[in-house]
Order: C-alpha cells, then structure tokens, then sequence
C-alpha cells in the first residue's frame, strides 16, 4: 500500500479547515435577533403613521362654510365665508333683497358688510345706516355660519385627539413585545386615549343654547335666546319682540344693537337703546332670566 505524501496531507486539512470556517459564517443571521425581540421595527412603522395626523390637523380649519338663510321683511340674506387657519378670509353675501329699492340698498350695505365681518372675525359688526333688515339678516347668517365653522374645527380636534391616543396604544405594544413592562406601557397608554375622549366629551357639554322667559312689555313681548360657551356668551338673538309699525321699527333699530351688547358685556348690564326704551327693557329682562338658566 502506497503512503501519502505529507504535504499533500496538510494541503488537504487546511482546505477542510477554510471550507468548515466559510460554511459556518455563511449560517450567521444577517440580522440580529434581538433587534426583533426589542421591537424596533414596530417603532418605524408608528413613526410613518405620525405624518398622515399632522396633515389632518394642518388642513382643519380651512375652507368654506355657508350660514343659514335668514328671512327679512324685503327678502332672504345668507352668508358664505372663506376661513383660512380658523380665520375669515372672505365674506360675501350669496342672497340679499334684489329689485327696486331693496337693491339699491343691498348693492349699498352688502359690500360694507363683507368687509366687516373680515375685519371683526365675528358677527359683532355695525348695521348698514338705511339697510337695517338687510344689515340684521346679513349678522344672523354670518353667525350661523361661524357657529358651523366653530363645530367643525372642534370635530376635527376630536378626531385628531382619537388618532393620536391609538397611535400611543401602538408605539405601547411594539415596545413591550415579549416584555411584561412593555405589556404595562400599553395599558398606560390605552387610558391615556380613554381620558382623552372623555377631556373631549365634556368639553363638548360646555356649549349649550338657553332661551330666557318671555317679558311683557307696552308693546308686545319679548324673549332673547342665547348661546353660551365655556360660562360666554356667544350669541345672542330676540326670539320675540314687538312688530308692526313704530314698534316693528323700533325693534330692528334696537335688537341687534341689543343683541352685539348683550355678547360683548356677558351680562344683562347693558345700555337702553334710545328710543326704544320698552323693549330694551324687556331684552334685559328676559336676557337675565336665560343668564340665570346657564348659570352666569
């Protein structure tokens, strides 16, 4: 039997040894499984959804809203705002009394209307000396139509609150993957969303709509309605009150001025229109009772 060569031996074990040692490193995971365990992974992909919620709540607030028509003695006025980050950026009236006089008067006042309201930001705006119908439309539209701005900036707050506590829960979860801690972090977190939908709830029972009881006046009753937000008054408006001739003349000189009072004091201590004595005072009568209901 022929011996084998000693250096072909050592050729021989040394190319065993390069191959075991390349076979080996070729098993090695690419990726370490710890990395895994920590839940890393499951952070990136809470991170992406962060992007789509700051949208959202860049783009609230914006946009355009119409108020309700409003229905005056020459015809019906209905206001549509532009708002811009919660701000008007645009008025314009998309009906108001047309034909003869009353569209004289419209073609007079509206113009000046949508300037104000831009300016003031609120419903708190002068009348139109010689357009008071068309100028006490224009202010109830306007209204309407920032109350519906009002409710759908705090819908979408609400919704952007939601969306923020679920992605709490989430980045919760993936930090405690296989870890009782991490199982804590999550239950920390759905009660944080929890608490939030009920911060939200109340804050919406904050808001509510009182109507006064109905004072008697020489000239007929009057009632005043008045929505309140967070303990303000926001909006104030005359239910009720003396029409027909003088008196009807006397109250659409004197309510809306009433009515801007009554939201800037925040109190039934107010001015008397001059000239219209009787309903003022009834307005402050019945706006003391509605203030009394809301408790302020």
């Amino acid at each position: 039997m022929r011996k084998s060569h000693p250096i072909r031996r050592v050729v021989l074990t040394t190319a065993a040894t390069v191959s075991g040692v390349v076979l080996l490193l070729s098993l090695k995971p690419a990726t370490d499984p710890g990395a895994t365990a920590a839940g890393v992974m499951p952070q990136q992909t809470a991170g992406a959804q962060e992007s789509p919620q700051g949208g959202a709540a860049t783009a609230a607030g914006s946009g355009t809203v119409t108020g309700d028509a409003a229905q005056t003695q020459y015809g019906a006025v209905q206001v549509r705002l532009t708002v811009s980050d919660g701000k008007i950026v645009k008025a314009e009236a998309v009906q108001a009394p047309q034909g003869g006089e009353s569209g004289q008067k419209t073609a007079l006042a509206v113009p000046r209307l949508n300037q104000e309201a831009v300016a003031a930001g609120s419903a708190a705006i002068d009348s139109v000396s010689g357009a008071t119908y068309t100028s006490s439309g224009y202010k109830q539209s306007l209204q309407s139509a920032l109350d519906k701005m009002k409710a759908s900036a705090g819908s979408s707050q609400g919704t952007g609150s939601s969306q923020a506590g679920g992605s709490s829960q989430a980045g919760g979860t993936s930090s405690g993957t296989g870890a009782s801690s991490g199982t804590g972090s999550s239950q920390a977190g759905t009660g944080s969303s929890q608490s939030g939908g009920g911060q939200s709830s109340s804050g919406a029972a904050r808001v509510r709509t009182v109507t006064g009881s109905v004072a008697q006046t020489q000239y007929g009753p009057v009632q005043v309605r008045i929505t309140v937000s967070d303990g303000k008054i926001v909006k104030a408006e005359a239910v009720q009150a003396p029409q027909g001739g003088e008196s009807g003349r006397k109250t659409a000189l004197a309510v809306p001025r009433l009515n801007q009072e009554a939201v800037a004091a925040g109190s039934a201590a107010i001015d008397s229109v001059s000239g219209a004595t009787y309903t003022s005072t009834g307005y402050k009568q019945s706006l003391q009772s509605a203030l009394d209901q809301a408790g302020g």
